[in-house]
């Protein structure tokens, strides 16, 4: 057996390393040491090998001092200036492989950016400017009658206290580089190249922040929080409840203030990139004192912007990571607090593999990093609330909104009554229509929600009743009047709008259903005189775009704002007292066990941006189901009551928090090879798995064909989820599936579609 070296080890005494390769070849390889490297290579760092008749580049997971394998090829280069993963992300993504179902290759490409892994990007090098010798004593007036420009662009450069761009001082004083160059010539000025930093907030003015008192709620939270940082022992994570509105942000920002202070390090995850911009707000505000200690990980960042963010990161600069799933492998040492606001997102789970859920990943590093887990949210999943009555969290509550704000009330519209009074499909009540009459007469604002893209949601022949279906998908083309086009919001499959039924040829053709840009495009004739603005992925295309419209709906530019999921969370605008649920029910009747609990959550958290000020806030709910239980819970603020219920329903289901899930989901262009292989993988598995797992007949998906592919599921249930992970992978590589088809295994998964 071979000798290991943890990171301590003289590197005079190793001789080989065991790498990862990037690729999947599910194992890994051993290289010697080359001599003018031995005092450098160590666990974590990144090296370019020879592997087959090609270089790879690789991860370093572990130093040897002998190696049993034959005809080992040295490494060929260091990648790099420091390692890029430590031992114990490294142990992390070891426990991810055997929990998640996947090789150890696939998660190492989660945990570094691809620029980072590639090494494809460098620093960006600019051009500064600094004083060179001093002029000799008559040497700046005959500058000035022989040469003015170049004694203009000297007086400038004799001013300056520190190095500044050269392009900053030209556009400064209108002069061009010729004149820069003949005072470099004679010595006057001193040109270097410089790596700057790429910060995408670098044009953005933060106004410093001091810590807001806390009411007795949230102070006896952050002395809980407090106490498990000062003893720098394991805890148990914290599971923080707080209704909407009740200042969980601000636990977080003192929570993080008193880590930094002992010295150690903190990663604040957000569920997805809406909420970046406010909350980067906040906190760049909160620690304007050493603002270089934030940084900012998320998908909207260009390569070069991520580069020097991780890098600033990986120096120690950053003392502060924020953003989204990702961000929680960020390299960040002495790690002391992970936050994981809104945890109960589904955002926070990725749907590739490895499909981790950012959540329990947070909840393990916290574990191997002895550091504190805050885990925050107005609508905890169940699993989270379940494992705190266990025991297994601590639970801190906050049950009443900051300044005594009162919670808002909410309203139930039954759309079956309004649709039977308009004698046709309503998007804006007479009840909400009136609110959004009061609210305009004075000068509040109001936020309509609507979890749907597009104009209209299909294209129907009133002739045939053919429906314009997307090619590719088991779901309707929707209509974008802005674009004038069809489109699929699963594969993004578009096709221009027929004139006529393609099918039976009859000019018949409607529009069915709606979406976002119809309900904008409705509430402008409505309220003519109103500013509208929609926020969803269609509206939402240019990078600053989220940024540009959460400010001007601060600043009361916008009266109304119409949007999907992006505006229904994290957002704190005060002058908002009216929300209106266009349509409750669109994901309540989803075939997933898991529809009435997300319903719930969205309602609760949609709500909860009205009356976050000193005005009481007010909810309209329209709904086609009323008495649905998601939606008469969330109408009183009842979690407590909606979990008792959801619980009941998942323990006699034996689903998730009792029974661990795993999904498998077959796919293929043929449904006949899918159905094939998804029926056999079912009958080895039956075979290969004891009787306490609980194993479902292969059926097709509800969404049955994807992006061109018919796929069929397997579902999963037991308790040992290791034991089950572990024989899954051993069954599945076992059984050699046709070249077409494409087995996915998914543990704890957030949908079954």
């Amino acid at each position: 057996m071979s000798n290991h070296f943890s990171p301590s080890t003289p590197a005079a005494k190793a001789r080989f390393a065991r790498v990862l390769i990037d690729r999947a070849i599910r194992r890994e390889l051993d290289y010697s040491i080359p001599e003018d490297l031995a005092d450098r290579i160590n666990i974590g760092w990144r090296v370019r090998v020879p592997f087959r008749d090609k270089s790879a580049l690789a991860t370093v997971v572990a130093i040897l001092e002998e190696s049993d394998v034959s005809g080992i090829r040295p490494i060929e280069a260091i990648v790099g200036d420091a390692p890029a993963l430590s031992p114990k992300v490294l142990e992390l993504a070891r426990w991810m492989s055997a929990y998640y179902c996947c090789p150890i290759e696939t998660v190492m490409r989660s945990l570094l950016p691809q620029v980072i892994r590639r090494g494809e990007v460098g620093w960006k090098k600019q051009l500064f400017v600094r004083r060179g010798r001093a002029p000799e004593e008559d040497e700046l007036d005959k500058l000035r009658r022989r040469a003015p420009r170049q004694a203009e662009l000297l007086e400038a450069v004799l001013k300056l206290d520190a190095p500044v761009p050269a392009a900053d001082l030209l556009r400064d004083t209108s002069l061009d580089n010729q004149t820069l160059r003949a005072l470099q010539k004679r010595g006057l000025v001193d040109l270097r190249e410089q790596a700057v930093q790429r910060d995408p907030h670098a044009e953005e003015q933060f106004v410093p922040t001091t810590n807001l008192t806390l009411n007795t709620e949230q102070s006896a939270a952050l002395a809980a929080v407090a106490q498990a940082l000062e003893s720098r022992a394991s805890a148990k994570p914290f599971l923080l409840h707080g209704v909407t509105g009740s200042g969980k942000t601000e636990i977080y920002l003192q929570a993080i203030r008193a880590t930094i202070d002992s010295g150690r390090t903190a990663i604040v995850l957000v569920p997805e990139i809406s909420l970046t911009p406010q909350t980067v707000e906040r906190f760049k505000s909160r620690f304007a004192d050493a603002n270089q200690s934030v940084a900012v990980l998320h998908s909207h960042l260009s390569q070069g912007e991520r580069h020097d963010e991780w890098h600033k990161i990986q120096s120690g600069r950053a003392k502060i990571v924020i953003g989204a799933r990702s961000a929680i492998f960020a390299p960040l040492e002495n790690l002391g607090l992970i936050v994981v606001d809104e945890e109960h997102e589904t955002t926070y789970k990725q749907e590739e593999a490895p499909r981790y859920h950012a959540r329990d990943v947070a909840v393990l590093r916290g574990k191997l990093e002895n550091a504190v887990v805050l885990l925050g949210t107005a609508t905890p999943s169940l699993e989270s609330y379940f494992n705190a009555t266990r025991g297994k969290y601590q639970l801190l509550q906050l049950t009443q909104r900051v300044d005594d704000n009162q919670m808002p009330l909410i309203r139930i519209v039954d759309l079956r009554l309004e649709a039977r009074k308009a004698k046709s499909l309503t998007i804006i009540g007479d009840k909400l229509h009136t609110a959004i009459i009061s609210r305009l007469e004075k000068r509040e604002q109001t936020i309509l929600f609507l979890n749907r893209r597009g104009f209209s949601t299909s294209l129907l022949c009133s002739a045939c009743g053919e429906a314009r279906d997307c090619p590719n998908c088991s779901v309707a083309l929707t209509f974008h009047r802005t674009a004038n086009r069809l489109s699929c919001h699963l594969c993004g499959h578009t096709a221009t709008v027929p004139k006529k039924c393609p099918a039976c040829g009859e000019n018949a053709l409607i529009y069915s259903g709606f979406g976002t840009e119809k309900v904008e495009s409705t509430v402008q004739q409505l309220f003519p005189k109103a500013v509208v603005r929609r926020m969803d992925a269609d509206s939402m295309t240019r990078k600053d775009a989220y940024r540009e419209t959460l400010r001007s709906f601060r600043a009361g530019k916008i009266d109304i704002l119409v949007g999907t999921q992006m505006i229904a969370k994290g957002l704190h605008f005060p002058n908002v007292t009216l929300v209106g649920i266009i349509n409750a029910d669109l994901a309540l009747h989803m075939p997933d066990f898991r529809a009435g609990e997300r319903t719930f959550q969205l309602l609760t958290q949609v709500a909860g941006r009205a009356g976050r000020g000193e005005t009481p806030g007010e909810v309209f709910v329209q709904t086609f189901t009323p008495f649905s239980p998601s939606i008469q819970f969330a109408r009183h603020h009842d979690f407590t009551g909606y979990f008792d219920q959801e619980l009941e329903f998942r323990e006699r289901c034996d689903f998730p928090p009792f029974r661990h899930a795993v999904l498998i989901t077959v796919r293929s262009e043929h449904e006949a090879r899918a159905s094939f292989s998804a029926e056999t993988i079912g009958r080895r598995l039956r075979e290969a798995l004891p009787e306490e797992f609980i194993i479902g007949s292969p059926t097709p998906a509800p969404l049955e064909k994807l992006q061109r592919q018919f796929r069929f599921h397997i579902l999963m249930r037991g308790e040992a989820i290791m034991r089950l992970s572990r024989l899954v992978r051993e069954t599945l590589d076992k059984l050699p599936l046709p070249e077409d088809v494409t087995a996915a295994v998914d543990v704890d998964p957030y949908s079954l579609l």
